[in-house]
């Protein structure tokens, strides 16, 4: 007996083959797709459903996978606006995450999350930063596993970087960084039937020891898990990195040993053809961050060389901070319009490359494409559901990709599948009431602010010009 059935559907499967299937069905039974195909030939061959869902009109696509995220950021929308990430951070955002507390950390958490569920996200990976105090971490996870999505926890970890402008109160000694990275790990690691998982996140190699990197390599390899670095953002980062290590960031990665599968090198800005190759070689992987690139005016990263060359490239949202938003959807119409106007060549990525690289790329940038990021019998069933009809933007649907990336809007995402689990039902968070949690949050975020000495960034003068 099925739990759902899905039927009368377009689905775009991102399997190999890359099929799309119109009027079909997909089954699913437990936390697992059953089959796809013919809906009473599926009935016959898996006897009956307990649930039919009939999707005539609407697409069904994997579910969206947030490579790269800062939770807490959620808080911080509208702060940091028109600076270079150095001032950014220095201003706004490294005072905010000194004076994080739990709530805010949960609360920002639900928020963000429940933002990415109605663009389509499934799957979050949340890069959290250096820890002030003590449970932060556990607040981010405790969201993931009410609102039951799959999400990955970077413990985020910085003991140097105070001439760069780090701030002193989120840097710990090693021993620190390493003791809680082993008890979280520990706690959660493979939690929930797998969805909840943890990995080592060294915020910067200029923020970051040798000595924590090569403990970072260890203990990544010990307990078999991946790690995750911003890695040449900005022509900063390649130049602090030469004044504390001798090297630029991704050389030095290189000589410790940390590139590999389970690296995911976030941003990868300023890479140069060397790097490009470097990586192949190692079979790292990329995050890619357009939204936040143009926000903080950093730079176009070189992801059509990454593809040609066959590196592994997933989108992220980044943090909300330097967004503004956890919305997957924009998201994917930025990466395809950068790409073309960038080049100025409007064959250099198309919105199917998009579309793998915020499914089926993504989930093997984070080792997880065996479960996750395309539509497959005995995979994941991590979906959603797309009703074109929902709103004026995406109508006509002439094709659903081509929908999706261009002329899609949250409204249109109907229903959320997280590992067999429906989440968002007729657009509505099914584990709490969003309107609550939006009143709160905007509580916890004021509150953030007059703590951090943010607040006032908030009461700027109007500017036709930011000089």
């Amino acid at each position: 007996m099925l739990d759902f059935l899905f039927v009368n559907a377009m689905i775009v499967t991102v399997d190999p083959e890359r099929r799309i299937l119109d009027k079909a069905a997909l089954a699913v039974s437990g936390s697992t797709i059953a089959g796809l195909g013919d809906a009473e030939s599926l009935l016959r061959e898996l006897g009956g459903t307990r649930r039919t869902i009939d999707c005539r009109g609407k697409v069904i696509f994997p579910g969206l996978i947030n490579t790269h995220n800062h939770l807490f950021q959620t808080l911080l929308k509208g702060l940091g606006d028109d600076r270079v990430l150095a001032d950014w951070f220095a201003q706004m955002t490294g005072p905010s995450a000194v004076h994080l507390q739990p709530e805010d950390c949960y609360v920002a958490a639900l928020l963000g999350c429940i933002e990415g569920l109605h663009s389509g996200v499934t799957t979050q990976f949340d890069y959290m930063y250096p820890h002030p105090r003590e449970g932060l971490d556990d607040e981010i996870v405790r969201a993931f596993r009410e609102l039951g999505l799959r999400g990955i926890l970077g413990r985020g970890m910085m003991d140097c970087g105070a001439e760069f402008g780090v701030p002193e109160g989120i840097m710990q000694p090693l021993e620190v960084i390493v003791a809680d990275c082993e008890r979280l790990l520990d706690t959660y690691h493979g939690a929930d039937e797998g969805r909840i998982r943890v990995w080592l996140a060294p915020a910067a190699v200029w923020s970051n020891s040798r000595d924590l990197l090569l403990a970072v390599r260890d203990l990544a390899a010990r307990r078999q898990t991946g790690i995750s670095v911003h890695i040449s953002e900005t022509l900063f980062d390649r130049e602090a990195s030469v004044k504390l290590h001798g090297r630029t960031d991704i050389e030095v990665l290189e000589s410790l040993g940390l590139m590999g599968p389970n690296l995911l090198m976030v941003h990868c800005v300023h890479l140069t053809p060397r790097d490009l190759r470097m990586t192949r070689y190692h079979e790292a992987r990329v995050s890619h961050n357009p939204v936040s690139n143009m926000y903080l005016s950093s730079g176009v990263a070189p992801v059509p060389a990454m593809v040609a060359q066959g590196i592994t490239v997933g989108l992220a949202t980044d943090g909300a901070a330097s967004n503004n938003s956890n919305d997957m959807l924009e998201v994917l119409k930025a990466s395809a319009l950068l790409h073309k106007v960038h080049t100025c060549d409007p064959t250099i990525i198309t919105a199917e490359k998009v579309l793998e690289m915020a499914t089926i790329d993504g989930a093997r940038a984070l080792g997880l494409d065996r479960e996750i990021g395309s539509l497959e019998i005995g995979k994941k069933a991590d979906l959603f559901v797309y009703n074109p009809l929902a709103s004026a933007r995406s109508v006509p649907m002439h094709h659903p990709v081509s929908t999706l990336v261009y002329s899609s809007g949250p409204e249109g995402v109907e229903m959320v599948v997280v590992d067999g689990r429906i989440v968002l039902e007729d657009g509505k968070v099914t584990a709490l009431d969003e309107r609550a949690l939006l009143s709160r949050a905007q509580e916890v975020a004021e509150g953030l602010a007059d703590r951090a000495g943010t607040a006032a960034l908030a009461r700027r003068p109007w500017r036709s010009l930011a000089y």
